[in-house]
């Protein structure tokens, strides 16, 4: 909804993803003054047409749309975001369907790098609900041990210091420093931000902290991409999954 330019390139590129792998799609490009009764009608619509097995509303939406009320519309079945409470739910204990995509991108970052999360100290910086928090109970349920920080956690440096594996998902550009790195930590990189220069940086001070850790991500180009492999995996899922209850 509306002409964010952000939401407008991550846009594209799941288009341009869905075209590559011969995933049909369809955009419905909203104006912004569109009423939150008609963006409820279309997921409705949505929901019941069999040829289309996964849906995502692209956020944010403007300020008269109750975020909340958009996200528990969309049919748990073709949440490929899994930002229905069902999904958040199922992901707390462990029996999930779909993981968000920047979290299970993370994820596959770690399993396809070769490093092994059991008995690690893991540290998420961040607490939202699309990464943070569904972060922090994905490496629990591969047996790391876990702590959840964010920027009013006292003495932050003396946490990020003992983080085999850090995860910087706090929305504010530079903020993890290489003074705050563990010798040798795995450091991934969430955030991306763009600067009064137009540059994109992550949350990370990728020089500082490069010197430091074993293993980084870039911004752009590290989970960005993930992110978007992780949403096909998603849709594939769904597909099979509503294919199989038909």
């Amino acid at each position: 909804m509306g002409d964010d330019p952000a939401s407008r390139v991550y846009v594209n590129n799941k288009k341009k993803a869905c075209e590559e792998l011969g995933i049909y799609s369809e955009e419905y490009a909203l104006s912004e003054d569109t009423s939150e009764e008609e963006l409820l009608k279309l997921i409705h619509t949505l929901n019941e047409k069999r040829d289309i097995n996964g849906i995502l509303v692209q956020l944010p939406v403007p300020k008269h749309i109750n975020e909340e009320t958009v996200i528990n519309a969309i049919s748990p079945k073709k949440d490929v975001d899994a930002f229905h409470p069902v999904n958040v739910g199922k992901i707390m204990v462990g029996n999930f369907d779909f993981v968000p995509c920047t979290p299970a991108g993370v994820m596959e970052l770690i399993k396809e790098s070769g490093i092994d999360v059991r008995g690690k100290e893991c540290v998420v910086v961040g607490r939202s609900n699309i990464v943070g928090k569904p972060q922090a109970m994905l490496l629990l349920h591969q047996n790391g041990t876990v702590t959840i920080c964010h920027s009013k956690t006292k003495n932050l440096k003396e946490k990020t210091k003992q983080a085999d594996i850090l995860v910087a998902a706090v929305g504010i550009p530079n903020f993890i420093t290489g003074d705050m790195i563990k010798e040798g930590a795995v450091v991934i990189d969430v955030g991306i931000n763009r600067m009064a220069d137009k540059k994109l940086v992550g949350d990370v001070e990728f020089e500082s902290a490069e010197k430091v850790a074993s293993a980084i991500t870039p911004v752009p180009g590290g989970v960005g991409p993930m992110t978007i492999a992780m949403l096909m995996k998603n849709t594939v899922k769904a597909a099979i999954l509503q294919h199989e209850l038909n």
